[in-house]
């Protein structure tokens, strides 16, 4: 390409973008138009710009400035062009002070959070602290500690979130327990909330992270009657002092004997009162205080086990456990305090 023939052609493209310009009437329009003149990769500035490098190094000076007064033009222009379509947007309406202001949404606890809070309240008053421990576990704390044998279920893939590398995701927050026992002598009484997680569907009653609560009291003489009362002075103080509670046999690998608390609720889909299990409990298994370095012969120990988001349920009568998971402002606002 020769310099004429590149005059020639910004000539052409001069007037296709003058003409571009002055028919721009939106702010649609203007965002259109200034993509086809100054697009980076298809604009007519570029097509203008990509034709120096073929002409003759003489030529390529004269050609440059050329394109740079050019370039500068458009870009006044543009911003010509945006100051005035801006200038005749119609104004914002004034703001109207006679009308009534709007609702806004007050944040409250979640539900869970609030019966974890009263649980715990509960306990406290009985001698009770609150331990904490990792949600990211060994299998020793989270199953070899507990009593669980080598080809237990639950330790299956299909049960349980292992992770990359080794280790795995705290199936419930019964690890605390021994971490505890390892740290502190009895006598202990203590509770352990915190998340836990399994494999399971999100469903009605099952969810793959949930909040768990436990508690566990171990010393001298301890039995499964002061088990019994403790878990009855509890409910008595949670759902009332009317409420009927039972318990029933069960099987779990950390305690022995094991038992299923159940409380009679009525969760208001019109069946009636039935039959809810709220925990599981039982005597704390003699191997696993031993794991912990704790003297079996000596110390005796209660456990108990509870999922909050399901005594919330119970307390509540909310049907779907889903709902505790939903980000619905209608739905929380009906527990704020």
């Amino acid at each position: 390409m020769t310099l004429q023939e590149y005059k020639v052609r910004y000539e052409q493209l001069r007037q296709a973008i003058d003409a571009h310009l002055a028919s721009v009437t939106t702010e649609e329009q203007f965002r259109h138009t200034r993509d086809r003149v100054i697009g980076r990769h298809s604009g007519l500035l570029r097509e203008l710009q990509a034709m120096i490098p073929g002409l003759a190094a003489s030529e390529r000076a004269e050609a440059g400035k050329l394109f740079n007064a050019l370039h500068d033009s458009v870009r006044r222009q543009l911003l010509a062009v945006e100051t005035a379509l801006s200038a005749a947007a119609p104004a914002a309406p004034a703001l109207d002070r006679t009308m009534p202001a709007r609702e806004s949404w007050r944040g409250a606890l979640h539900p869970v959070s609030l019966v974890l809070d009263e649980i715990c309240d509960i306990f406290r008053e009985l001698g009770f602290t609150v331990a904490l421990g990792p949600e990211a576990e060994t299998e020793w704390y989270n199953f070899g500690g507990l009593n669980f044998p080598a080809d237990h279920p639950a330790m299956e893939l299909h049960d349980t979130l292992y992770l990359e590398g080794g280790g795995l995701l705290r199936t419930h927050t019964s690890p605390v327990q021994l971490r505890t026992l390892q740290r502190h002598p009895p006598p202990i009484r203590i509770l352990a909330p915190g998340n836990a997680y399994r494999r399971d569907f999100f469903d009605a009653t099952h969810a793959p992270m949930f909040a768990q609560l436990e508690g566990l009291a171990v010393d001298e003489g301890i039995t499964f009657a002061d088990l019994k009362a403790t878990l009855t002075h509890f409910v008595r103080r949670f759902y009332g002092t009317t409420r009927r509670t039972r318990l029933g046999p069960s099987y779990f690998p950390f305690t022995e004997p094991s038992a299923e608390m159940h409380v009679e609720v009525d969760l208001g889909d019109g069946k009636g009162p039935r039959w809810i299990e709220i925990l599981g409990c039982g005597l704390v298994h003699p191997a696993v205080l031993e794991s912990a370095g704790v003297d079996s012969e000596r110390y005796t120990g209660w456990a108990f086990g509870m999922g909050p988001g399901r005594i919330a349920l119970s307390r509540h009568g909310i049907p779907d456990i889903r709902l505790l998971s939903e980000s619905d402002v209608r739905f929380l606002g009906q527990f704020a305090q």
